[in-house]
């Protein structure tokens, strides 16, 4: 057996409730706030009462899409301005992966192109981030557990990761009783990805026996919640979505990823306004189904890739892979031509997750001719 590691929060707490907790759990981590949110800075009004009670100066910074490289250099001055010396973040994917940028930048001395990976010279944080609180509020990208952040780069036309194992939360509030009433398209683009984080971890490189063990109860665990809450709101699905998706956000930790995450970093560089989950859950089957024709009798992976294959046909009574592309586009799911993707961006987009360090994960290599076939079937 190969070494290897497990880095995850130094504290996790899970369960519908624990949000009543966020207040003095923060306000133990410093007196001067900023406290990330989505759009609606209305579904944080009940936490900065509560930070304000505890006698926290919270400064509120709204994060309403994915987070880019201008939002979060207008961010950092203010925050820096304002003498934070704490961040916590209420929401999706985008407000966490705000706050951890900005735990990790504001006592940085260098410029956030100092850190950033592809577009920048990707170096490790010279100064130790604040202290940082993450209460994920939808279930998909697992941020709330994971070592990096996504950063949009307008004028590259890129996302990438902001990353240093240091980046890792301090405290993870997980309620899912915050993502109750979650929209259905919301519901299943971020679910897509919650799945989608768990099966390509599952079949990464460096998969180990701690992130098999997630990942081989969370497959089938997730797709089955995720039907439930396209049938309609359930509570029990929800609290199952809220599992897979910190799963995911601790095996892709110490895992990795795959193509599917390679090809949509570039292509949320080409789209910024295409939902990250739902391009994951457009390229998932094609990516698979790539992977399974490539993959050599006596492969370590191809046992592995039957199996979750296996989990996705028996969790939505469907055939395979294909069954899983069928199904997702009924439940309402787009491909990416309705994402803005055109064949013409094919090539440079195929070129680009070559590159990224999320192909290292995948379980064999593939082409860039691959790659494009790959666009076209998930178009």
């Amino acid at each position: 057996m190969l070494p290897f590691g497990f880095a995850a929060p130094r504290e996790i707490r899970f369960g519908r409730g624990v949000a009543a907790e966020a207040a003095p759990r923060i306000a133990a981590m410093g007196r001067r706030l900023a406290l990330v949110h989505g759009a609606s800075g209305a579904r944080a009004d009940w936490l900065a009462s509560g930070l304000m009670a505890q006698g926290v100066l919270a400064l509120r910074i709204a994060c309403g899409a994915e987070p880019d490289l201008p939002a979060l250099e207008a961010a950092l001055a203010q925050a820096r301005a304002a003498g934070v010396d704490a961040v916590a973040a209420l929401g999706g994917g985008a407000a966490i992966d705000m706050g951890k940028a900005l735990a990790a930048l504001i006592p940085s001395v260098t410029p956030p192109l100092t850190h950033l990976e592809v577009v920048g010279e990707g170096r490790p944080l010279g100064v130790d981030p604040l202290p940082f609180a993450a209460l994920p509020t939808t279930a998909g990208t697992g941020a709330e557990v994971t070592k990096n952040a996504v950063i949009g780069v307008p004028e590259a036309r890129r996302k990438v990761s902001l990353r240093d194992a240091r980046m890792i939360p301090d405290v993870v509030l997980i309620d899912p009783a915050l993502a109750d009433g979650t929209p259905r398209a919301v519901t299943l683009a971020s679910g897509l990805d919650a799945i989608t984080q768990v099966i390509e971890p599952f079949l990464s490189s460096r998969a180990n026996p701690l992130t098999d063990a997630l990942c081989r109860a969370a497959i089938p665990r997730g797709l089955a919640a995720l039907a439930r809450l396209m049938q309609g709101e359930d509570a029990d699905a929800r609290d199952d979505m809220a599992v897979v998706a910190l799963t995911g956000g601790l095996a892709l930790a110490n895992a990795g990823l795959g193509a599917v995450h390679g090809l949509a970093g570039p292509i949320g560089g080409l789209a910024p306004a295409a939902p990250h989950g739902a391009v994951c859950g457009a390229l998932l089957p094609a990516v698979m189904l790539a992977n399974a024709a490539a993959l050599y009798p006596g492969h370590p992976a191809v046992a592995r890739m039957q199996e979750a294959e296996g989990m996705v046909s028996e969790a939505l009574c469907v055939e395979g892979w294909a069954g899983l592309a069928d199904w997702s586009r009924r439940a309402g799911l787009p491909g990416l031509s309705a994402m803005g993707v055109t064949p013409a961006d094919y090539p440079a987009l195929a070129a680009a997750a070559l590159g990224s360090s999320s192909m290292r994960g995948n379980p064999v290599p593939l082409s860039q001719a691959v790659l494009e076939r790959v666009l076209a079937e998930s178009a």
